[in-house]
């Protein structure tokens, strides 16, 4: 298997977001009157109780890291801690958006960046509890906080905040949508289907900003025109592209999964 190394915000505060946020679309043409929360705490209470397998290595000694580097490990576990990786980067993008929106933003655009900001926060806190969780607070085996740096990114330039948005929306639906096959704890797959159908919406949400009035919402370059369906990709072609856009400094690696 092809190591997968990535140089990948660490959490800031907490969302303060009530069980169900929902998204106001306003005049926005997206279908739907709202977002929901994909994780209730009702859910995160019926997580599964097994442990998933520990991080195995044939060279090695069972252990998280390699070198020093964290790896995410293999099958349901594996996977846990690549959507978390995923969402402590969305996470920290909505968090500096809200910080300090850019000038002469919207009332409509900023209560649809504040509410991404509360779903990604939550889907973070949610995966980190759940990892946690499963590995029986082993903290061992979860993705430590990662750290980030946008580099020339202009938090104060709308065109480039929701550009990287929508590249961060889309990226995160093909994930899911990639990841969905390797997860083999039934409970796991319902609730990254619940999540990616938020992300769904956010990708649309965003793009509905960026050209209001077209059909960029759903556009052929997200949905096939042959099956109507959203993309998947690996978390090797995942983390590829993630790492290509430079913000994560954390590195960890991904050898046990495709």
């Amino acid at each position: 298997m092809k190591k997968q190394k990535i140089t990948v915000i660490r959490p800031n505060g907490n969302s303060g977001n009530p069980r169900r946020q929902f998204l106001k679309m306003g005049g926005l043409a997206v279908a739907g009157a709202g977002l929901m929360m994909a994780c209730s705490k009702d859910e995160m209470s019926q997580l599964p109780e097994t442990q998933p397998k520990p991080i195995a290595n044939d060279d090695d000694d069972m252990t998280p890291e390699e070198n020093g580097i964290f790896d995410l490990g293999e099958g349901d576990l594996g996977v846990l801690n690549y959507a978390y990786a995923l969402e402590q980067l969305e996470a920290d993008f909505y968090t500096k958006v809200v910080n300090g929106f850019y000038a002469n933003i919207s009332e409509e655009e900023r209560t649809v960046l504040t509410d991404l900001y509360n779903h990604e926060v939550n889907h973070r806190e949610f995966f980190r509890a759940a990892i946690t969780a499963a590995v029986e607070g082993n903290t061992d085996l979860v993705l430590p906080d990662l750290e980030f740096d946008y580099g020339d990114l202009d938090f104060g330039n709308r065109d480039q905040v929701l550009n990287i948005a929508r590249t961060l929306e889309d990226t995160g639906v093909v994930a899911y949508n990639g990841a969905g096959k390797l997860l083999t704890n039934p409970l796991y797959l319902v609730l990254a289907g619940k999540i990616v159908s938020v992300e769904a919406r956010h990708a649309s949400a965003i793009r509905t900003l960026i050209n209001p009035g077209s059909a960029d919402f759903a556009g052929d370059d997200v949905v096939s025109v042959d099956n109507a369906l959203d993309g998947a990709l690996d978390p090797s072609q995942v983390l590829a592209a993630v790492a290509g856009l430079g913000y994560v400094k954390t590195a960890f690696t991904a050898n046990f999964l495709p």
